[in-house]
């Protein structure tokens, strides 16, 4: 009796619980430095390519200004958009680790094509005058936007389920690595900033100094070996066991709750469906508490008087439980959240495009030695080396005596800290450009030196560091446990459509204003920045970035973070031994019977 119980719990463990709970002797920062390893060689060739593509489009390439510009913005917001997919088939089909390395044969592929395409000047175009964009046609247009699109695919899939494979090493029961949670994420933006470190100096130096081909080339060659390094950290990962579509059980609710609207909601909440205590203890899944917020989606959890009587007919999309709807809400809550920091990242897409058109026409001399103009990134991201570690380990214990937060302050007043310090990058970068033009229109073969720049890129970097890890594990922590690797990629969807947004932003604001301009040219048109009104729209971005932080108080005061009753992982043991009783219960009542 006693076996056939011990084997029935450990079933039922092995079939419901979270894969960290089995494995006790897995996961942790010994896992998770596979990771670390893996963000630190693959962001080499990514960041470089982030904030020196755009050169590459304009010089290689003969994309005119804003042609090359808003190519980059497009290729870097389809990559982020793309992560939706990589989340979604981590969370449903196969699980973290080998979604990773599946899109990772993607990414491999597209940096091989870029480089071949890089290598050979017959799959380059000719030099044209022209009035569209670019020189592309033919065959070549083909295999430059099929290389592109292939690269965003693959690393797009593959950052969509990387950080919450990371994560998944430190969500236990064991309250230590809990709160090292946080710490992942600190830890794994300065990884991806130590990487972009030697990406945009050394990579950058070998594409402007050497060829671009070999820039593109050592990316390609990076990036294999960082896959090698998260598949040879496999046998210490926990890795979660991917159920059904989280997507499908969204839509079940929003289904069921348009069913039901004509359903008048009972007073009492206790009336709603949901799965009894026994039943979600042998689960993964903990109940989640009702609340009062978009209480029209309660009308999935009624359940019709036809399908009391025909109980086979429960399924789906006939009945939701409370814990269903709950997580609807969870992600309902964080949609404002989302779309208030899409603005931020459109002034990030700034200082990759019209930023580094900046410095290639500035002083670029240090002395005798001339520095690339996608090289200037390295300044804010030598800073954030820094401060990422001083930020953990003195401003968070000092927070922590005033705030008693386990972060010293919450996810969502760090994104508001960045939000703040976004305003003030396209401020200064506004008036530094006007310094910039000033003096060149009055000193003609002259100009003000690069490190003007490093002002905005370092105000932008701390907002960077802020913002990004706050979003990570804000979107983690809240995320119901079978969304996590979708929810995370909604810090990507943010950029991605920051970066659409620039696009846009450029296309129409330069139809808009040759149109009312003397003389009937756009703030960004042509190929000459000293022709151009480029303060203009620095200064357009920083005053849309002030009203965008008013709009995000408002949603982050009304944002309730999820109690923490309903965190799954300090009641998982709890869980196993209430099942065990559960089990063994069970068992002597059939033994009595029989």
């Amino acid at each position: 009796m006693w076996k056939q119980a011990e084997k029935e719990v450990k079933g039922a463990a092995d079939k419901y619980l979270s894969p960290w709970n089995i494995n006790k002797e897995k996961g942790g920062f010994r896992a998770a430095s596979f990771v670390y390893g893996f963000v630190f060689l693959d962001n080499i060739g990514f960041i470089a390519n982030m904030v020196s593509m755009v050169l590459y489009f304009t010089l290689v390439m003969h994309f005119n200004l804003s042609g090359g510009s808003t190519t980059l913005t497009n290729f870097m917001g389809c990559t982020f958009l793309l992560s939706l997919i990589g989340g979604f088939i981590s969370d449903t089909y196969i699980n973290r680790f080998h979604t990773c390395l599946l899109f990772g044969i993607l990414e491999v592929l597209g940096l091989a094509l870029v480089t071949i395409q890089a290598r050979y000047k017959s799959l380059q175009p000719d030099s044209c005058k022209i009035e569209e964009s670019s020189c592309l046609k033919g065959g070549i247009s083909v295999m430059f936007y099929g290389s592109l699109a292939l690269l965003a695919l693959g690393s797009g899939g593959v950052r969509g389920a990387l950080p919450a494979l990371g994560a998944d090493q430190f969500d236990a029961k064991d309250p230590k690595k809990a709160e090292a949670l946080a710490s992942y994420f600190n830890y794994l933006v300065l990884a991806t900033s130590a990487g972009a470190c030697i990406g945009v100096t050394f990579v950058v130096y070998l594409s402007m100094h050497v060829h671009w081909y070999w820039g593109f080339f050592v990316a390609t060659v990076l990036s294999c070996i960082a896959f090698v390094v998260l598949y040879i950290g496999q046998p210490f990962y926990r890795l979660q066991v991917p159920e059904d579509s989280p997507l499908v059980k969204v839509l079940q609710v929003i289904v069921v709750a348009i069913k039901n609207r004509k359903l008048s909601l009972a007073e009492n909440s206790g009336e709603l469906h949901e799965v009894s205590e026994k039943e979600s203890e042998l689960s993964a899944d903990p109940r989640i508490p009702h609340t009062k917020q978009f209480s029209w989606l309660d009308k999935a959890a009624i359940l019709r008087k036809e399908s009391k009587q025909d109980p086979a007919a429960l399924t789906g999309w006939t009945i939701c439980t409370v814990t269903q709807v709950e997580e609807v809400k969870i992600i309902t809550r964080m949609l404002p959240i989302i779309f208030s920091t899409i603005i931020m990242n459109t002034c990030l897409a700034q200082l990759q495009t019209f930023s580094v058109e900046q410095g290639f026409i500035m002083d670029r001399f240090l002395g005798s030695f001339q520095i690339e103009a996608p090289t200037i990134p390295v300044i804010p991201l030598f800073f954030m080396c820094i401060l990422i570690p001083l930020y953990e380990y003195v401003f968070v214990p000092f927070a922590r005596k005033f705030t008693n937060h386990p972060t010293g302050i919450t996810q969502l007043q760090r994104v508001g800290v960045g939000l703040i310090l976004s305003v003030v990058s396209m401020a200064v970068a506004g008036i530094v450009e006007v310094k910039r033009r000033n003096y060149a229109l009055d000193h003609p073969g002259e100009s003000i030196s690069i490190f003007w720049l490093s002002l905005q890129f370092g105000i932008f970097g701390i907002a960077d560091m802020f913002t990004l890890v706050g979003l990570l594990e804000f979107f983690y922590r809240e995320a119901p446990i079978k969304m996590r690797s979708l929810s995370t990629s909604f810090t990507w969807i943010s950029l991605s459509f920051g970066y659409f947004l620039s696009t846009i932003f450029v296309n129409v604001i330069n139809s808009v204003t040759k149109k009312v301009t003397p003389s009937k040219k756009g703030w960004l048109h042509g190929q000459d920045l000293n022709a151009n009104n480029l303060d203009l729209f620095y200064w357009f971005l920083a005053i849309l970035s002030c009203l965008n932080f008013i709009n995000y108080l408002y949603w982050a005061n009304w944002y309730k973070y999820k109690t923490e009753q309903v965190m799954f992982e300090p009641r998982a043991q709890e869980s196993v031994s209430t099942s065990a009783a559960f089990l063994i219960k069970k068992n002597d009542g059939k033994a009595g019977k029989e």
